[in-house]
């Protein structure tokens, strides 16, 4: 189970990120082209960056709880792995999914098409950046995380 759901969250994130980039450049171009409707399809792309982020987000909660990578011990504050997992990977995602989320739901609220873009591209923006400095990647070598 440990296996199938690291390898399920390793490569989910490849979609959350498409997804998040598709929503934002989407969300970018028709803020600044000053579309003035807002369509059922153009709901449809930042809701499903919306899915796949919260469910990546639920299968890292799991694996938070589960996976031997998260150990509170002595001493774990002082190793770059360890606090790594334990702390700076989840706080930072949960950020990454508040950001995104509150960007879905103001824009869902507003009447303004120009406005409901450029709140989806500010806070869609503002969540995958925050998402890209948490992710280990591969070149984070104290973190010894692949590709997929």
């Amino acid at each position: 189970m440990l296996n199938g759901l690291q390898h399920a969250h390793s490569g989910l994130r490849w979609l959350v990120l498409i997804f998040l980039l598709l929503a934002i450049v989407t969300s970018f171009q028709k803020w600044r082209a000053n579309k003035q409707e807002y369509l059922n399809s153009d709901k449809k792309l930042p809701l499903f960056a919306l899915i796949f982020t919260h469910t990546q987000f639920l299968i890292g909660l799991i694996l938070y709880f589960i996976s031997p990578k998260v150990q509170f011990v002595e001493g774990m504050m002082k190793d770059t792995y360890l606090r790594f997992y334990a702390v700076e990977h989840i706080s930072m995602m949960v950020l990454a999914v508040v950001a995104i989320t509150i960007g879905y739901s103001r824009a869902k609220r507003l009447d303004d098409a120009p406005a409901r873009y450029k709140t989806q591209f500010m806070f869609y923006l503002i969540g995958l950046v925050i998402m890209l400095a948490g992710i280990p990647w591969p070149f984070r070598e104290a973190l010894g995380a692949g590709w997929f």
